[in-house]
């Protein structure tokens, strides 16, 4: 999820931070005091990058890093409630115990870890790797105890307006009062454009007659269901548009 061009962002930060301090290491000619207080820098940056570029980046409004976002992904939540900064600074601080802290024991043995230890963090890493593997929704620790996922985020096209493709001389052949208009509100507009978005014709056939008869409208011989709830959907949106400018606002038919 973090790829940019190949190579993940903050792994490039990382490579970077080695080879300057590989540089620095050559140029002192390997002085011990001085190859410490390099050493302790080098790790102290790895642990910023990281971590701090999850966590900042994850933090923001679009709770994703550069990388994620180019792959359509983000941090969300599980209970659908608002991302906090306990959940990501948790999610991120744990990678360390999962994988940063028992892959130093692997890469330390010749530094006085014993075997044991080495494949104690063998153990360790292959846990925490497997992991996903051992939960229906294959998250990692750190998003199991933080409560949070890595979730798609696809850009969503937005629907045509339906009342800009309703054609005016469809919507001048049906000529409703306002008494008719009247009986429904904003709920009843919400579910008559879902109807008609369906385009399920047995569907749209009972509710064109079930509004009929609450608005006592007759029916011609030439009149089709569809282009009778596409003229009263754009009617009656029309009307409770002007009442929104007035300061009104009928929420539905019980809203009288």
């Amino acid at each position: 999820a973090q790829q940019v061009k190949g190579i993940p962002v903050y792994k490039a930060a990382l490579i970077v931070l080695t080879v300057l301090a590989f540089l620095a290491l050559i140029a002192l000619g390997g002085k011990d005091t001085a190859g410490q207080v390099v050493a302790m820098t080098w790790l102290l940056g790895l642990f910023i990058a990281r971590n701090f570029y999850f966590i900042l980046f994850e933090l923001s409004p679009r709770a994703a890093t550069p990388g994620k976002r180019i792959v359509k992904l983000r941090v969300a939540a599980r209970d659908g409630g608002a991302l906090t900064a306990t959940a990501i600074l948790t999610r991120n601080v744990l990678r360390e115990l999962e994988v940063f802290l028992p892959l130093g024991f692997l890469f330390t043995r010749d530094n006085g870890v014993d075997g044991l230890i080495s494949l104690l963090g063998l153990c360790w890493t292959a846990f925490f790797a497997l992991f996903p593997l051992l939960n229906a929704d294959r998250l990692r620790l750190g998003d199991l105890i933080a409560g949070t996922w890595v979730v798609m985020t696809p850009n969503r096209k937005l629907l045509k307006d339906m009342a800009a493709d309703a054609p005016i001389a469809r919507a001048e052949q049906f000529d409703f009062t306002p008494e008719q208009l009247e009986i429904y509100g904003v709920k009843e507009l919400q579910t008559l454009e879902q109807v008609l978005r369906r385009r399920d014709f047995p569907l749209t056939a009972a509710v064109a007659d079930r509004i009929r008869a609450k608005i006592k409208w007759t029916r011609t011989p030439t009149e089709s269901d569809f282009d009778f709830l596409d003229a009263f959907y754009v009617a009656l949106r029309r009307r409770l548009e002007q009442q929104i400018l007035m300061g009104r606002r009928q929420v539905d038919k019980n809203d009288r």
